[in-house]
């Protein structure tokens, strides 16, 4: 069994970290899949896998405490409501924010950004004015840009990216300007594992008089994230990339913004009052939370950023930057093996290709052998487009993750290659 050097962080050695005492917490990682072989999953930028902690959490409210929320004067209301109202400040901390009121509950990233577009977008974006953003976005922060931009006569840009997956810091600059109104930027890519410096970029583009709004789905579980900090206007997040449940996330967004910014879904307990003459709003979060929450996935959400919160951060950092090292040095040795995306400084994101084999055929092969990666386009092809590919086969990595599962994702390629040879 080959084992990572103490982790070592500024020169220093760090708490240590055991992958092997985690990964017990996750029970579908003991599980045996193709002709029982032992699961090795490679898909953490899709979704996480989920601990106990989060599904104990999940479990003990729909058992004994589960009721609608914030209406409710009876006793599993009270608690319901209690609960829910924890994980959000919860998720307050995790972020750094100021005030609990200011993390909106979402389905996701996804629903966060269009929650921006569409309440913030609509109501301050005029013909002429510019929305800036990167090449390596997730179609969720481009897709709701070109939708608000179409409704209001702005104009969508992108930053290039430059050959090693990084961002063009040059080329973002020359599209900056007076006219850009708002930058949307990934903080690390999905399909390229590019960090990208968000401190600097918020002050170039509030410079101009830009707000900034961050895609932080796939930094949360392997970043530090202050958004105090980072100085950035919007923070968004998924939980199940954040050992969560699916269907819910945070939007993040400074009080004074949400205060001034109009509902974009109505319903029930977003409103003060209703009448068929007019209606008024609640005050922020509930503003944007019409209708019944996702209560039990916010409490599990709450669960998995306390649990994450509890383990040696730089610790972890360490070891998934050992395993980024192991596994890029092992498939450096794949006979027609490339690398799409080598900035420096990057973080848990193996995409590649393999000459002569289509990544979809390289996904169905490695799951044979029982490696469980993503195939295609990520939900980045404007990322593709770039460097000229359909798709990517892409193996990304969690802190439960440990060297043997690169070892057996590298031993499967091998047998792939022999399957096509070059």
């Amino acid at each position: 069994m080959s084992r990572a050097p103490a982790p070592v962080v500024g020169g220093r050695p760090v708490a240590p970290f055991d992958p092997h005492r985690v990964r017990a917490e996750f029970p579908i990682l003991s599980r045996r899949v193709r002709r029982g072989r032992p699961l090795v999953y490679l898909d953490n930028a899709a979704t996480t896998q989920k601990p106990l902690a989060v599904i104990e959490a999940l479990d003990r409210h729909w058992r004994t405490s589960n009721a609608n929320v914030h209406r409710g004067v009876h006793l599993l209301s009270q608690e319901s409501t209690t609960a829910m109202e924890a994980a959000r400040g919860h998720v307050a901390r995790f972020l750094g924010a100021a005030d609990p009121r200011e993390v909106v509950f979402v389905r996701g990233t996804t629903e966060a950004v269009n929650l921006v577009a569409h309440a913030w977008g609509r109501a301050n974006l005029r013909p002429g004015d510019e929305i800036l953003l990167t090449t390596m976005e997730h179609h969720s922060n481009i897709v709701p840009w070109q939708l608000v931009a179409a409704q209001t006569g702005a104009v969508v840009r992108a930053a290039p990216i430059l050959d090693d997956g990084s961002l063009d810091r040059e080329g973002f600059r020359r599209l900056l300007s007076p006219r850009t109104r708002l930058v949307g930027v990934a903080h690390v890519s999905n399909a390229l594992g590019t960090v990208n410096p968000v401190r600097e970029l918020a002050q170039e583009a509030h410079a101009v008089g830009a707000l900034v709004l961050v895609d932080g789905a796939q930094a949360v579980s392997h970043l530090r994230v202050d958004v105090r900090a980072l100085g950035v206007d919007f923070y968004a997040f998924s939980g199940h990339k954040v050992f969560g449940p699916t269907g819910i996330g945070a939007l993040w967004g400074r009080k004074a913004l949400l205060d001034a910014m109009p509902p974009w879904q109505g319903g029930g307990d977003m409103i003060r009052t209703v009448s068929f003459s007019g209606s008024t709003w609640a005050d922020v979060p509930a503003r944007f939370e019409a209708g019944t929450p996702a209560i039990a996935e916010a409490i599990g959400l709450g669960a998995a950023v306390e649990w994450l919160g509890g383990l040696p951060a730089d610790a972890v950092a360490a070891h998934e930057a050992d395993l980024l090292e192991h596994g890029t040095r092992l498939l450096e040795g794949v006979p027609g093996l490339r690398l799409v995306g080598t900035a420096p400084g990057k973080v848990s994101v193996l995409s590649f290709v393999l000459e002569g084999v289509h990544p979809h055929d390289v996904g169905t092969l490695l799951d044979l052998e029982g490696v469980a990666v993503r195939t295609g386009h990520h939900c980045a092809q404007p990322v593709m487009d770039r460097f000229g590919l359909p798709a990517t086969a892409r193996a990304s990595l969690a802190l439960y993750n440990v060297r043997e599962d690169l070892d057996a994702l590298v031993a499967a390629l091998h047998k792939v290659r022999e399957t096509f040879p070059l």
